[in-house]
């Protein structure tokens, strides 16, 4: 994926604006004390809006300490924790890509998208969902997607249909044994995330590709949403008929879509899975090449933090936010096939 002249100008400024912002050493340069610790200034992390980006802040205020403390016992003295959500995927990889940010939270999809400035440490691990099948109409029985107690690094997309009349239409073909037509899907309006988003677009597009021999970009009628807070909020008002999504989407969203989103039923019996990807990997936790404080050692004391910080009680408060439940120490090739996704679809928009 290129990146425009104008988006990387922006990044640029918006990183100039941030260092000149600092002291001579401020930001994330950091410097060694005569005790033999490193010291930073500010540690900069990033958060994907995977969720609603004002409870991404509130949840993820406790971590600050948390790093300070865990880092302090790697030999980091860390003055400032700067924590962050990005206006899209996109926009967190491009501020790790340019050293804006020093540490991000992001999809696998992402991660790939930017593995050439960015560098991976963790993967996720979540507990297991009880639903697993790669039959919709299994996932449409009008109850919560309950958990396990087994840890997993992958995770399968949903694509859900909501209560419009479309939606309830493309819903009872499904749950009475019928398969969907490309027509079917062309004719109802979809909320989509960015291109880097694994279930939010790179994965749909793969499950419309292995059905149909089409992609998202083939829709005649896409919203691009900026999280799956706005996906979902739409999804309620009837603004769309379709939204795409990771496996308990619908569990994140619950509350609000009676609370928040005006609807009066359960959004497990107002919604129904009508098709479901094949598994995806886990989320990362990835660094910038470009940070001027990471470095191998800085990997191995942040990669120990977190997994530590995973550990308490009051991390696990806080990577909750995500559906994490911990962490492991990853490999670029853990996401090749992530990478053979990306390809599939970059050959999809041109073409060829």
């Amino acid at each position: 994926m290129k990146k425009s002249f104008w988006s990387k100008l922006a990044i640029g400024l918006s990183s100039l604006a941030l260092l000149a912002g600092c002291s001579s050493n401020s930001g994330s340069e950091s410097s060694q004390t005569q005790s033999g610790s490193k010291t930073i200034d500010t540690l900069k992390v990033a958060f994907v809006p995977s969720r609603d980006p004002e409870t991404i802040v509130t949840t993820t205020e406790p971590l600050k300490e948390l790093l300070k403390k865990e880092l302090a016992k790697e030999g980091y003295d860390v003055k400032n924790v700067d924590i962050t959500v990005g206006t899209s995927f996109d926009a967190v990889g491009e501020a790790l890509a340019s050293g804006s940010a020093d540490v991000g939270f992001l999809p696998g999809g992402t991660y790939v998208l930017y593995d050439k400035e960015v560098d991976v440490l963790l993967t996720a691990t979540r507990d297991n969902l009880l639903k697993d099948s790669s039959n919709p109409k299994d996932w449409n029985d009008g109850k919560a997607t309950e958990r396990g107690k087994e840890q997993a690094t992958s995770y399968k997309g949903l694509i859900i249909a909501g209560p419009t009349e479309k939606g309830k239409e493309l819903a009872a073909k499904i749950n009475s044994g019928q398969e969907l037509t490309w027509d079917d899907l062309n004719s109802a309006k979809w909320g989509v995330l960015g291109t880097s988003s694994s279930s939010g677009y790179i994965y749909p597009t793969l499950w419309l590709q292995d059905k149909y021999g089409k992609g998202i970009s083939d829709l005649q009628n896409v919203v691009q949403s900026d999280s799956y807070a706005s996906s979902a909020a739409r999804l309620a008002s009837g603004q769309i008929d379709i939204m795409v999504g990771y496996a308990d989407v619908r569990n994140d969203y619950a509350k609000k879509w009676t609370s928040d989103y005006g609807r009066s039923e359960d959004i497990f019996k107002e919604t129904n899975v009508i098709g479901v990807t094949p598994d995806i990997y886990n989320d990362t936790i990835s660094v910038s090449k470009a940070s001027p404080i990471v470095d191998d050692a800085f990997k191995e004391a942040f990669s120990n933090a977190m997994m530590n910080i995973a550990k308490t009680d009051e991390g696990k408060e806080i990577i909750k936010i995500y559906s994490h439940k911990g962490y492991k120490k990853a490999n670029a090739s853990d996401y090749d096939k992530e990478r053979e996704a990306q390809k599939l679809l970059k050959k999809l928009k041109s073409g060829n």
